[in-house]
């Protein structure tokens, strides 16, 4: 990553603050953290650690210029401890003060995307940027958060349209995903980055529709292949069948950390609940770039992502502690039989 300088990061926090969260004078701001606990010190590889402290600091160095720049506004930074595992509960200290907020930026290092926390605050009318695994260098000119979220939108409503119309998908690609399931009943959804109105939750940054597939019906494979997630040297594939991841094979150590997650062979509602089918995603960002970095590589225009665990915080039926999201480069994708995006380029 690189420790954050202002200077670079300066002028794209002030306009996530005014273009993206619509942030007014006298709102009250939090701006969370979640830093490594010290129990996490002794295991976490040392660059792993650095990049979780950098965005520690980050999030410090976010507040303090909102704090400058907004200054009728209550302006807080609050680091809590790391949970370790993105969709995890953060704890009812943080959730009180996400639920009083008016605008809420968290830039984590395990999301909150998928958690009570974010549901109830969302319920409680906060504005929430939701940024785990965010980097400083987002915010410089010609990154991903320096787009027009105009368009973005426009062409993210596009593809939710079609995904709320579609009854089955397909997904393909050259790296060896081939995966089919239902949408029959699900709405598309989107996430526009433009997070104005009351209530309204986005990641930051932002460029994707979505929706979830109906539990049960996914058969098939995806590969999530080396260089797309962080840390993966090696493909790893996931089998599914009834809805369900059924084997993961390959992988290295970032596959050993999924199997001891998913426990193929235990059958208990936890370890089912992670082996769900849980999202389709297709990416509508034209900044996005980097492909080892989940946030910003699920936004990438022309890829789609596809995750498993949780999905009752995006139309789904299913509770889990874990949702993890795996991008497809190059992608095929059919709704339908309809070719909506051939190799990566979009059909529509």
């Amino acid at each position: 990553m690189g420790w954050p300088e202002r200077k670079l990061i300066e002028e794209g926090v002030l306009s996530m603050l005014g273009v993206n969260m619509g942030l007014k004078e006298g709102e009250r701001l939090l701006v969370v953290a979640d830093p490594p606990t010290l129990e996490h010190w002794p295991d976490k590889d040392p660059s792993n650690l650095m990049d979780q402290l950098e965005r520690s600091m980050l999030a410090r160095m976010v507040a303090e210029i909102a704090r400058e720049a907004y200054p009728d506004c209550i302006v807080e930074f609050y680091p809590y401890p790391s949970v370790g595992q993105h969709g995890k509960e953060p704890g009812e200290a943080l959730t009180e003060k996400m639920r009083e907020a008016d605008v809420l930026i968290a830039i984590v290092n395990y999301s909150l995307s998928h958690t009570n926390a974010r549901a109830e605050a969302t319920n409680a009318g906060t504005r929430i940027a939701s940024m785990p695994g965010f980097e400083a260098r987002m915010f410089h000119p010609g990154g991903p958060m320096s787009v027009d979220y105009g368009q973005v939108a426009e062409d993210t409503e596009k593809l939710a349209q079609l995904v709320t119309a579609t009854e089955r998908a397909t997904v393909r690609s050259p790296g060896g995903t081939d995966i089919t399931f239902s949408l029959a009943g699900r709405e598309g959804d989107v996430d526009t980055g433009l997070c104005a109105e009351r209530a309204a939750w986005s990641n930051l940054p932002a460029g994707e529709a979505y929706a979830a597939p109906l539990e049960g019906t996914a058969e098939g494979v995806i590969v999530a292949q080396a260089g797309w997630y962080p840390n993966l040297i090696e493909d790893m594939v996931f089998q599914f069948e009834g809805g369900l991841v059924t084997a993961l094979e390959g992988g290295g150590k970032v596959g050993d950390e999924f199997r001891e997650l998913l426990q193929l062979g235990v059958d208990d509602d936890t370890h089912r609940a992670r082996r769900n089918l849980a999202e389709l995603g297709i990416g509508t960002n034209p900044n996005a770039k980097q492909p080892d970095n989940v946030l910003e590589a699920e936004k990438i225009k022309g890829t789609v992502h596809l995750a498993i665990g949780d999905s009752s915080h995006m139309g789904g039926t299913v509770v889990a502690d874990l949702h993890e999201d795996f991008v497809i480069p190059q992608p095929d994708l059919l709704l339908d039989g309809r070719l909506v995006i051939q190799g990566g380029e979009w059909r529509i």
